[in-house]
């Protein structure tokens, strides 16, 4: 049996994890704001679907290795900041390619061409090679699973809460991003948005890099 009380509990915790902007909001709101709202939901999805995997990672122990071994999760932490350096730096570079100009004014073109799966990808890698998503689950789930509960069945529910929670946030910032798309996919606006989102990654990439911990 699933016990309603520790899921609102726990959705207390993951909603202050949710707000808090961090990678996942610049992915979500870069993609909302160059790409429309599918490539937006899309992101979002795919980071969702990350956290998912982690949650059940924590629920049935398998995620105990990252606790249990130095080298696992240093093997994780660079493989996570690999690709987050490699994606941010893949940003910059597009925004400084011979042209960007011509491109970014065939917006509709370029959501076309762009594939929702990839979009959903980019979400889902970058939330699963992050091993401090990991350890927060392997630290707060436990804590949340009563007594004469299946622990599976109950962390995967605590992990579906996390994510609702976290498509509910990101259906506003995506939402929200209606206001000011019309202005911000100019150009130059593109090649801004890129750039920083881009340096969000890097900079994320690098210090997970140097202080894995």
């Amino acid at each position: 049996m699933i016990q309603v009380q520790p899921l609102f509990a726990f959705a207390l915790v993951a909603a202050l994890l949710t707000i808090v902007p961090g990678i996942d909001t610049s992915l979500v709101l870069r993609g909302a704001l160059t790409r429309g709202h599918r490539y937006g939901f899309a992101t979002a999805i795919g980071i969702c679907c990350g956290a998912l995997v982690w949650g059940v990672a924590a629920a049935i122990g398998a995620s105990a290795l990252l606790a249990a071994s130095e080298l696992a999760y240093r093997v994780l932490t660079l493989a996570g900041a690999g690709y987050m350096i490699w994606l941010g730096g893949s940003l910059i570079w597009k925004s400084f390619r011979r042209g960007a100009d011509a491109a970014a004014h065939d917006l509709p073109a370029m959501r076309t061409a762009d594939s929702l799966g990839r979009a959903w990808l980019t979400g889902f890698g970058t939330n699963l090679l992050n091993p401090k998503v990991g350890v927060f689950y392997l630290a707060t789930i436990p804590q949340f699973i009563p007594a004469g509960t299946s622990p599976a069945l109950m962390g995967v529910a605590l992990a579906a809460v996390h994510a609702l929670l976290s498509i509910i946030w990101f259906a506003a910032i995506i939402l929200a991003t209606a206001v000011v798309s019309r202005w911000l996919r100019s150009p130059r606006a593109v090649r801004i948005i890129d750039r920083i989102t881009g340096a969000v990654l890097v900079g994320f990439g690098v210090k997970l890099a140097a202080f894995p911990h």
